[in-house]
């Protein structure tokens, strides 16, 4: 597959997985400076990687939230909380990846994890 067919395919996934508004957000924030490495993650990360087949995308998004936990990056895992929730996860599913990653990754990695959800479950209730 050529890197424009890994792109436009890597567009749709990504497109699936965090909506519309989030991706009309970053391309519309494109610059000399970040385009480049935005055209790379989507074809990459979004095009090679979450279109293999091995792995359903549901089980790839309790995957990446627990390693955003792990790894301590918080935006990204808001991020990933407010799409699985706009894509059929509940509060009940994002508690149990919470609970799973704080027995790998620590107690307060959890606790800073249900914080970060809790913020995002008030943003969609106000």
């Amino acid at each position: 597959m050529s890197d424009d067919e890994h792109y436009e395919q890597g567009m749709k996934v990504r497109r699936s997985i965090l909506g519309d508004a989030w991706v009309d957000h970053t391309l519309k924030n494109r610059n000399e400076f970040n385009t480049e490495i935005q055209e790379m993650i989507t074809r990459h990360v979004w095009g090679e990687i979450w279109t293999r087949p091995a792995i359903d995308h549901k089980t790839r998004r309790y995957m990446v939230m627990s390693m955003m936990i792990a790894l301590h990056q918080w935006e990204e895992f808001k991020l990933h909380v407010r799409s699985a929730l706009s894509n059929g996860f509940t509060k009940n599913d994002i508690k149990e990846i919470i609970l799973q990653a704080t027995v790998y990754c620590g107690a307060p990695a959890g606790n800073h994890a249900t914080h970060e959800a809790s913020v995002v479950f008030a943003e969609r209730e106000a």
